[in-house]
């Protein structure tokens, strides 16, 4: 007893997990962490109800991010159950009501980001038990207020605390209520409406190092003189109304970066006025046009006896320097930025910042700099220079200048030494001009040169001796030109070079000896090209040191004829990226394709059109983990089995739109460390469960926009799918069934796709057994009785059945069986023979008649019963045929079975015994049956023969379907003896010639 009640209680235990069994994909959220189930994204455009949002989500996440939703309200312990929440961002959605309670229960929570949204006002007790919340951001909402004990003590770990983009006005509120964060070291305040820094006895944390208050309408500080003192970063920019004397009795000796651009602020006065550090000041927009003005501030700045690490003097206006003008500063240890100002603007070019007159090229080679001989770093972009001259024989040298930056100007030409002057330089950045010349010797002298930037120009040609001195160089960026050719030796001296970036250029042809020389690279782009072929120096070159090749976007083109391996020599290649070839894409992945990659890790096959992928073409890529084929193939392609055979590493499968119609385990079943696979966009209506079962590491599935049947070809699917604890199916509960059907993917009606076999076996079993038991007796009782009226009702059905014929009216004379390639015989000869010359015999073809889109099966057995006889036009094509056998049988069976006069054989070629063998059928026709054969034009008068064969064939088409006796019948045959030729096609009874 106790054993049944024990046995009872694990079926209970059993069936409730059944039941209990919450599957591993949700409503409205994505585990974007896959396998830890601890990062969830959701967003979900119609419920306002953010409990319903997060039902389903596991308690024990440690990140949740909320976005572009309508939820408006955020009620008491929402996320009560999240005990390990540490990071919460609901941004980006319509909140503008929070409860007070709305964050209980959060004791983890260390990062909250409520920005972009629609609150207006902040509860006291909001944040009351976030005690390990360290960052924290409020920006762009409509907060009018800051209650001033909205943060308790126990808050302490508070570091950023970010309130941009709101209506505040009260400063001293503020600064109450972020009095208690002891540990606040970041304070984002701009973009608001404080008026001023007033503020009550109580001062900002100690901690507090960052304060910024842009763009709000200061007019004046009006804060006690110690109240900054603290703070090293203070941005003060875009206050339109401050000025110089707002920083009156102001102490910011602590301060070491003051910006200050877009406000009246006169540099001049506030030097003379505060306690700053020139230094420490950002001089950027802030009214110093020219070169005057400069000076002035430069005396100042000796005056001061300050030393001089950076010099910003972006966004000034500033068209032109005198070579003495920056010697009246003092030396400039570190960088100085001119960036964004009017050098090289000419009259002709007058825009809203600039205006005047200055030389249009940079013809001192630096000469304004003076005696700044130190500087380290110079950035002088987003100006108007159109050309760099020559400075081979300019005696001021920069020799500690080791960062040069020209970004943003309009530079055409670079002359020969340019940079003779900045020797040591290791950064040179000339990147986004209009460079369409560049000097073979624009670049010499640069021996210690790391990352050369050249991308985004106008350059068409580079010449052997063009990087002849850049023997250190390790970056080198050219995108972006139009590159057509690469010569010999263009990089030969290029030994160090890492980086070599070619993209988006027109490149047609590389030279043999076109890479020769880089020895050390590991990365080379040359997507968007015009590439035709995989170069032969690759191979050469880069056997041991290539990791990264990217080839998109080109016009290359493997024919199926090509044996030669592309790759082979490649070994250390790890990321390959052929997508995108032009004008139609790959076409053929052959035999042995990616031979010699055997340490390949990425591969991008992408926006190609592939028709053809041998089933050896990924033999050798045992380490892949990436493989994208997204766009990849022609509709429909053919996959074989064991193509993807040896990717048991690969973890990662985007099959995005890539033109497959069915999914089997013979083809992808070998890659059992899939872990990622994104099928959507695709045409699989069916996909088999046991596919997905085969890879037992698989954490992520995308079938969105598949057009799933909603039918029970896919029941296992929907069941796999809602009850599965391993699979992730992204937004499983926003599947739809196919166009016009309103229902979704994971709960329409499966129930018609079972049977009850306990019912069915239950009735089954009792009628057997009842019927066994019941006749013995039923024989031994009622024997004579039931053969009486079997043979009374067997005269009376005949007799029916026979006036049921006779009434019979078949809707074709003949239906026409033949094999396609006998067409062109039965079209010129058959069809006008019967139909034609003023026949009245309909006749039913195959591609005339059937019904369209109905089963072939149905078709020919509609055929057969709807037509008085079944012509078979046999040939050696017409026996290989599976359709042909299949009608033949039809006819046959009417013939043997039914006992109907209704098959008409023609033969139109001999047909040898051995031929003949496997069709027994018709072979019992030939032996109970004549046929006909036709003459062709090899007999002795074959226009007469002919004729005669049509007119016995007519009228055996005619003739009724009525067999009279059971031997020797004869079917309608021509008399070839009439044609005076006792040899020629005489047919007999049994069937011989």
């Amino acid at each position: 007893m106790a054993a049944v009640v024990c046995c009872l209680s694990s079926l209970v235990i059993i069936l409730l997990a059944i039941h209990l069994v919450v599957p591993y994909s949700y409503k409205y959220c994505i585990n974007v962490s896959h396998s830890r189930r601890l990062i969830f994204k959701c967003t979900q455009k119609t419920t306002k109800n953010i409990s319903v949002v997060m039902e389903d989500l596991p308690e024990h996440l440690v990140n949740l991010t909320i976005f572009t939703t309508p939820i408006e309200y955020i009620p008491g312990k929402a996320f009560i159950k999240f005990k390990d929440l540490q990071m919460l961002q609901l941004s980006g959605n319509r909140l503008r009501i929070l409860s007070d309670l709305s964050f209980d229960g959060l004791n983890q929570l260390k990062f909250l980001d409520l920005g972009y949204n629609n609150i207006s006002s902040l509860r006291p007790e909001l944040f009351a038990n976030l005690h390990n919340l360290t960052f924290l951001n409020l920006s762009h909402n409509h907060i009018t207020r800051l209650p001033v004990n909205i943060f308790s003590e126990c808050q302490l770990r508070l570091n950023t605390l970010i309130l941009q983009n709101n209506l505040l006005k009260n400063f001293s509120e503020i600064v109450e209520a972020v009095s208690r964060l002891k540990n606040l070291n970041t304070l984002e305040l701009c973009q608001n409406n404080l008026p001023s820094l007033l503020h009550s006895n109580i001062s900002l944390p100690q901690s507090l190092r960052k304060l910024y208050l842009c763009e709000n309408n200061l007019d004046r500080l009006g804060c006690e003189r110690h109240f900054l003192s603290r703070i090293q970063i203070l941005d003060l920019s875009s206050n339109f109304r401050l000025t110089a004397e707002a920083f009156q009795n102001v102490d910011l000796k602590g301060t070491n970066y003051l910006k200050l651009s877009y406000t009246q602020v006169n540099v001049t006065s506030l030097l003379n006025i505060s306690n700053i550090k020139a230094g420490h000041v950002d001089f950027t927009t802030t009214g110093v046009k020219t070169d005057s003005m400069l000076r002035e501030l430069c005396k100042m700045l000796c005056r001061k006896g300050e030393s001089l690490n950076t010099l910003r003097l972006g966004n000034n206006s500033i068209s032109y320097l005198q070579n003495d003008t920056l010697s009246y500063c003092p030396t400039i240890k570190t960088a100085l930025n001119l960036s964004n100002n009017c050098f090289g603007s000419s009259s002709d070019k007058i825009s809203d910042k600039c205006f005047g007159s200055s030389p249009d090229k940079i013809s001192d080679c630096l000469g304004f700099l003076g005696e700044n001989k130190y500087l380290e770093k110079f950035y002088f972009e987003h100006n108007h220079i159109t050309s760099l001259t020559s400075c081979k024989d300019v005696e001021l040298r920069f020799d500690r200048l080791e960062e040069l930056s020209f970004r943003y100007n309009r530079i055409l030409s670079v002359d020969a030494y340019s940079f003779y002057h900045t020797r040591n330089v290791k950064i040179l950045k000339l990147n986004i001009n209009t460079i369409a010349f560049l000097h073979h010797e624009a670049l010499k002298g640069l021996s210690k040169l790391e990352i050369l930037r050249l991308d985004n120009n106008l350059l068409t040609d580079l010449f052997a001796d063009t990087f002849e001195d850049l023997i250190a160089l390790q970056y080198l960026y050219l995108r972006n030109n139009r590159i057509s050719v690469i010569f010999n030796g263009t990089f030969l001296n290029l030994k160090n070079l890492k980086t070599l970036d070619l993209g988006g250029n027109k490149i047609a042809k590389i030279e043999p000896s076109g890479f020769e020389g880089l020895q050390s690279l590991s990365k080379l782009y040359l997507d968007g090209n015009n590439l035709k072929q995989i170069h032969i120096s690759l191979h050469r070159v880069f056997m041991d040191t290539l990791t990264v090749l990217d080839l998109e976007r080109n016009l290359i083109y493997f024919p199926a004829q090509i044996v030669n391996f592309q790759f082979v020599k490649l070994r250390k290649l790890a990321d390959l990226k052929l997508g995108g070839q032009r004008p139609y894409g790959l076409a053929v992945l052959r035999q042995k394709f990616f031979n010699g990659l055997g340490n390949l890790t990425s591969l991008y096959l992408g926006n190609n059109q592939i028709w053809y992928i041998a089933v050896d073409a990924f033999d050798d890529l045992t380490n892949l983990y990436f493989l994208s084929l997204e766009r990849c193939c022609v509709v429909n392609i053919e996959l074989k089995p064991g193509v993807f055979k040896n990717l048991r590493k690969l973890s990662w499968l985007i099959l995005r739109n890539a033109g497959f119609r069915t999914f089997s385990r013979e083809v992808f079943g070998n890659m059992t460390g899939l872990k990622t696979l994104e099928l959507n966009h695709n045409a699989m209506q069916t996909i088999e469960v046991d596919v997905l079962e085969a890879w037992p590491h698989l954490q992520y599935l995308d079938i969105r926009s598949l057009p799933l049947l909603c039918t029970c070809q896919n029941s296992l699917l929907q069941n796999w799918t809602n009850y599965n604890q391993r699979v992730q199916v992204a937004y499983l509960y926003n599947l739809r069934c196919p166009k016009g059907e309103e229902k979704m993917f994971y709960n329409f009606n499966t129930d018609v796709c079972f049977v009850d076999l306990g019912k069915d076996v239950f009735f089954i079993t009792s009628t057997v057994v009842a019927f066994l038991t019941a006749f013995p007796l039923l024989y031994v009782k009622l024997y004579w009785k039931v053969k009486y009226g079997y043979y009374v009702f067997r005269a009376w059905f005949s007799d029916q059945w026979r006036k049921f014929k006779e009434e019979e009216k078949c809707t074709y004379d003949a239906f026409v069986s033949y094999n396609s390639k006998d067409e062109e015989w039965v079209m010129v000869q058959l069809l006008p023979n019967l139909e034609g010359n003023d026949s009245s015999l309909k006749l039913c073809l195959h591609h005339r008649d059937f019904e369209p889109g109905r089963d072939i099966v149905d078709n020919i057995v509609n055929a057969v019963y709807s037509s008085r006889k079944t012509i078979c036009v046999v040939s050696r094509n017409f026996l290989q045929s599976e359709w042909c056998s299949l009608e033949i049988q039809m006819a046959s069976y009417r013939l043997f079975d039914e006992h109907r006069d209704v098959l008409l054989l023609i033969f139109l070629e001999p047909v040898s015994e051995r031929q003949m063998s496997s069709y027994h059928r018709m072979r019992k026709v030939m032996l109970k049956k004549t046929y006909l054969q036709w003459p062709g034009w090899d007999c002795f008068n074959p226009e007469q023969a002919q004729e005669v064969f049509w007119n016995q064939l007519r009228r055996a088409v005619k003739s009724g379907n009525k067999l009279e006796t059971e031997d020797n019948e004869t079917l309608a045959s021509p008399d070839y003896d009439d044609l005076g030729d006792s040899d020629t096609h005489t047919l007999t009874a049994d069937g011989n010639y």
